[in-house]
Formats: C-alpha cells, sequence, structure tokens
C-alpha cells in the first residue's frame, strides 16, 4: 500500500522531476508534485511525494527529514489526510430578503412577511 509524504522547506528552484529522483534514493517513487501558487505559478515551498510502500516512505522519512538541500532544511513527514469539504473561502451569509433577517448558520429565519 503507498504512502503519501508532505516535503516541506523545498529550494524554490527544484522541479517535480528533482523532487521524484531524490526520493528515489529510498525507494520507488508513485508521483512527485511540487505545489504552486493559482495566481503566480509559482512554488510555494512545498508539495507531496508519493512512495509504493509504507516502507519505503518511513525510510524516506528517516534519510531526507532534516537533510540540507540547496540551503534549506527539508521538512519531510507523512502527509494528513485532506479535510473534506474545505476547498476555499466560504461565501457571504445570506441576504435579508422580504421581510429582513438573513445572517449565519443555524439563526432563525427573516422576519414576518405574509401571514
Amino acid at each position: 500500500m503507498s504512502i503519501k509524504l508532505y516535503v516541506g522547506n523545498l529550494p524554490m528552484e527544484m522541479t517535480e522531476t528533482e523532487l521524484k529522483e531524490l526520493f528515489t534514493e529510498a525507494g520507488n517513487v508513485s508521483s512527485a508534485k511540487i505545489i504552486t501558487d493559482r495566481q503566480t505559478g509559482q512554488p510555494r515551498g512545498f508539495g507531496f511525494v508519493e512512495m509504493e510502500t509504507k516502507l519505503e516512505g518511513q525510510k524516506a522519512i528517516s534519510m531526507l527529514n532534516g537533510r540540507q538541500v540547496e540551503g534549506r532544511v527539508l521538512a519531510v513527514n507523512e502527509a494528513r489526510p485532506q479535510a473534506r469539504g474545505g476547498g476555499g473561502g466560504g461565501g457571504g451569509g445570506r441576504g435579508g430578503g422580504y421581510g429582513g433577517g438573513g445572517g449565519g448558520r443555524g439563526g432563525g429565519r427573516g422576519g414576518g412577511g405574509y401571514r
């Protein structure tokens, strides 16, 4: 079973190919991804590497966590699962329609309207 690793403090010049090559020292790499800024396309200094087995992942952590690469000390650990339903900022609250009110979650309905 594969294992996904978080790799922090990457050199800004590092490519995904170089990242993959670095981790092949510990075993078979399924994938390597450097995260980039959506607006600028510039690397954000961290990424993810998927190792084919948990054993290879543990070996990569012990070999590469704390290693200095191009003047930067890498932080390598097991990636935490992404929280579901996160994906971006929240929208605004509900606007008050006829009868006012509105507002965030769990609040009551707005004012009276027709009865």
